[in-house]
């Protein structure tokens, strides 16, 4: 059995202080997917930066205090890359990606966006690039028998079921129809041929929510989005056999606004 998980840490110095190592400490999964990092390696505490136990990978931004990614494996990866050959975005701290054996794993932090402004042009950009990305990513993994699992914030909440106020934000940017419409061709065994693995895990569930605003009482209502996922080669895909949100007893016990997604699969 394979156990992974994701998830947006908000700060990972501000986690830390607010349960994500007790979490660390006690989690099964053999790969951890983080995003929003926000710190350099140095800035980060020993018993997060290389816990005992890990392999750690950093992928910070070049601008400080903002996005960057890491991964953290129970095994040393064969070969370790961060970026995807982008000339715009390898150092933003947006994407990381292991070779294990027979399994290339990745960490997505994709751009949020704001609808009217230069952040959703760069979103677009950013989309139009990794999609062409994943597509080879594909491609060479199939030509050397192995599977891909992308894991991280989207920042897109596919379809309705996605996103419990659905209808209030169908003008934000996380719901436009040009994002949808891009994550629906990641999911097209016709085009770039991924597979939502929790949504195929829950195909006829609401959510289940990763993100809760913090303002009013979003979590305590769970007026959720999902929005961070676990996209897989079909092949992975089909070795799913439980999924699940992990989501905090309470508000108070929350150390980010984002909650972990846990897949099992049976390799």
């Amino acid at each position: 059995m394979l156990t992974v998980t994701s998830v947006n840490v908000n700060g990972l110095r501000a986690a830390a202080k607010k349960g994500f190592v007790e979490w660390l400490s006690a989690t099964e999964a053999d790969v951890l997917c983080l995003q929003e990092v926000r710190a350099e390696p140095g800035q980060l505490p020993e018993r997060i930066r290389t816990p005992e136990g890990w392999s750690v990978v950093h992928a910070p931004a070049a601008a400080k205090g903002r996005a960057g990614v890491s991964l953290y494996t129970r095994r040393e990866p064969d070969r370790v890359r961060i970026g995807f050959g982008s000339a715009e975005f390898d150092t933003a701290g947006r994407y990381v990606e292991a070779d294990l054996p027979g399994l290339t794993v990745a960490s997505l932090y994709l751009p949020s966006g704001e609808v009217g402004t230069e952040r959703q042009d760069e979103k677009y950009r950013f989309m139009a690039e990794f999609a062409a990305h994943l597509e080879e990513l594909r491609e060479r993994a199939a030509a050397d028998g192995r599977e891909v699992l992308v894991c991280g914030d989207w920042n897109i909440a596919h379809q309705p079921a996605d996103l419990r106020n659905w209808r209030g934000n169908a003008k934000s940017s996380g719901f436009l129809p040009e994002e949808r419409e891009w994550l629906t061709s990641v999911f097209d065994p016709g085009a770039v041929g991924y597979v939502d693995v929790v949504r195929a895990l829950h195909p006829d569930t609401e959510g289940p929510y990763s993100w809760w605003s913090y303002r009013g009482r979003a979590f305590d209502n769970d007026t959720g989005w999902r929005i961070d996922y676990q996209v897989a080669t079909p092949g992975l895909a089909g070795q799913a056999v439980k999924g699940w949100v992990e989501r905090a007893a309470t508000h108070g016990e929350r150390w980010s606004d984002h909650a972990p997604v846990t897949v099992v699969y049976d390799r």
